[in-house]
């Protein structure tokens, strides 16, 4: 297989920001013939992907840039010429403006991601960005990727075509068979005991996350269930989470903060059940991670949830309280449904959301736009 250079651009690599999978994606990139670089339009002082990303051998480059400095576009063009970049994948849309004009410069094709289901625009000035967004990539991007169908569905609705649109689903790399002396240490730093149920949340503490819910939920649960929550992340609602926990004794007895850095695969191999209450979402990442580690995932039932939670993998619910309650007791409660939840969906992610397999699809659309420049 000859190999092809693919250049992603992103704004940042920083690991608040939304959760790109490059890391995934150049884990498993050589099996699909994939040489990647990856540039960042700004720098980050957390270079948590950066080294990640350097370590698997990928060529790493932050412009440090301000969005909308002027040099930005020329500056990436000569950075495509550069690496010998043969098409460029860009992410979020500061990186799909620059992304698009710097590869018509180069006169090298254009693919693009969406990361988002968004709500429509509330004033003038946001409807004519997301127009002029629509315009520029029906014009020159070769192809635009849904990681979900009803994201393709919903893009779809928006433009009016569905032209060079197609679905690619996300991969993660596979963690591997979680080792039982890590779960066990990970599960006495957080101090929980051997017969409690441990309930992870992964998500970044920001609006629209659902972390009230969440919390509303914990401080309904009968009072002897065996289950504590361990929230990981950050993000602004950190403080205000931290602060709600403290005040009220049903949740400071249950509810534990871990920083994002405290390895996150040692976390999910400590994980009974991964909790994601999202309002929204086309396809979350961290759904994708709990089914890599075989753990059984609770989810609010919008955006593409459904798509990635099939039955048996775990339990979806609606936007409630009473509801998370429910589904929170009956597995706590259940250790044969559980286990057989975490099986099949660990054998649902060896099947569907690999990232061997993610890459070689992303090579099909790549090979695609190529053959027909």
């Amino acid at each position: 297989m000859t190999a092809v250079r693919i250049a992603h651009l992103v704004p940042t690599l920083h690991p608040n920001g939304p959760e790109i999978g490059l890391v995934d994606l150049a884990s498993a990139a050589g099996e699909a013939g994939l040489e990647l670089v990856v540039i960042a339009l700004a720098a980050t002082s957390d270079t948590t992907h950066v080294s990640a990303l350097r370590r698997l051998g990928v060529p790493v480059v932050e412009l440090g840039l301000a969005r909308w400095d002027p040099r930005t576009v020329a500056r990436t063009a000569a950075q495509l010429r550069a690496h010998g970049a043969q098409l460029v994948h860009t992410h979020l849309p500061p990186a799909d403006v620059v992304g698009v004009a710097a590869a018509v410069r180069n006169r090298i094709p254009a693919v693009s991601t969406l990361h988002r289901i968004e709500n429509m625009p509330a004033d003038r000035g946001d409807r004519l960005k997301r127009t002029a967004r629509i315009v520029a990539r029906r014009q020159f991007v070769a192809r635009t990727i849904a990681i979900s169908r009803v994201q393709l569905e919903w893009y779809r609705g928006l433009t009016g075509s569905g032209r060079n649109l197609v679905v690619v689903p996300n991969g993660v790399a596979d963690p591997g068979v979680p080792d039982p002396a890590v779960r066990r240490a990970r599960r006495a730093a957080l101090d929980v005991a051997d017969h409690e149920v441990l309930v992870v949340s992964s998500a970044p503490m920001r609006r629209g996350e659902g972390h009230e819910l969440l919390l509303d939920a914990v401080e309904a649960l009968p009072d002897g269930l065996p289950l504590a929550v361990a929230l990981a992340g950050d993000g602004p609602l950190r403080p205000w989470l931290e602060s709600r926990v403290d005040r009220n004794d049903d949740l400071s007895g249950r509810v534990r903060f871990v920083h994002r850095h405290q390895d996150p695969a040692g976390l999910l191999a400590a994980a009974d059940l991964v909790v994601h209450t999202a309002r929204s979402g086309a396809a979350p990442t961290a759904l994708l991670r709990a089914m890599a580690a075989g753990v059984p995932v609770v989810a609010t039932r919008v955006g593409g949830i459904p798509e990635i939670v099939a039955p048996g993998t775990g339990v979806l619910v609606p936007m409630s309280a009473p509801a998370l309650v429910d589904a929170l007791v009956g597995l706590t409660e259940d250790d044969e449904r559980r286990e057989r939840m975490a099986a099949s969906a660990r054998a649902r992610f060896l099947a569907e959301y690999g990232a061997v397999g993610w890459a070689r699809r992303l090579r099909g659309v790549y090979d695609d736009v190529l053959a027909r420049t």
